[in-house]
């Protein structure tokens, strides 16, 4: 069965997903931290997607904790426009 739509219009793009409180902000945080180090620590690095400037500076953020939680340099650089890479020394991203 075949239906026609009638006066139907396509919206807008919405108001876009709703930023974290305080608390969820850090909750997260302490996931990316485990789970992010859990691989680095495994592997030597890893890679997140990050589609917005904050998603981005939360990774930036993480990269630096593992730091100095480790007292070895975490790297975070970008691999393209939507991932970002975290990697130990000698695992750079031409490595």
């Amino acid at each position: 069965m075949i239906r026609d739509l009638r006066n139907v219009r396509t919206l807008g793009p919405g108001p876009g997903p709703s930023p974290l409180t305080t608390e969820e902000e850090q909750r997260y945080r302490a996931l990316l931290f485990t789970e992010l180090g859990n691989a680095i620590a495994d592997h030597g690095w890893t890679r997140y997607p990050a589609h917005t400037p904050q998603e981005r500076m939360r990774l930036v953020e993480v990269g630096r904790r593992l730091s100095e939680h480790w007292g070895i340099p975490v790297t975070v650089e970008a691999e393209d426009e939507c991932r970002l890479r975290l990697s130990l020394a000698g695992h750079a991203l031409g490595a």
